[in-house]
């Protein structure tokens, strides 16, 4: 009986923001800025299986960030969940 967690719905929300707005910067990070506005510093620096990294980014790479954010906020918001008290699963 004394084990059961009053839901904390503020330090939730909370919580969720502050996940939500730093995976948003690292979307646009990647996206914008690896894809867009470094692009030219990354084509002469570097490259991944002969492509150069900001033409990567721009094509593939912004992609496959996005999908593991999506699995990074999925597996966040599970334990907000717990901690916060919001669902019992």
């Amino acid at each position: 009986m004394g084990d059961e967690k009053q839901p904390d719905p503020k330090g939730y929300w909370r919580a969720t923001l502050r996940l939500t707005l730093v995976l948003l910067a690292i979307w646009f990070l990647v996206s914008f800025g690896a894809g867009i506005l470094f692009r030219e510093y990354l084509d002469a620096s570097y490259s991944i299986g002969g492509t150069k990294l900001g033409f990567w980014f721009a094509q593939n790479g912004a992609i496959y960030v996005f999908v593991i954010l999506i699995f990074v906020y999925c597996f966040m918001m599970k334990r907000y969940e717990k901690k916060f008290g919001i669902k019992d699963d």
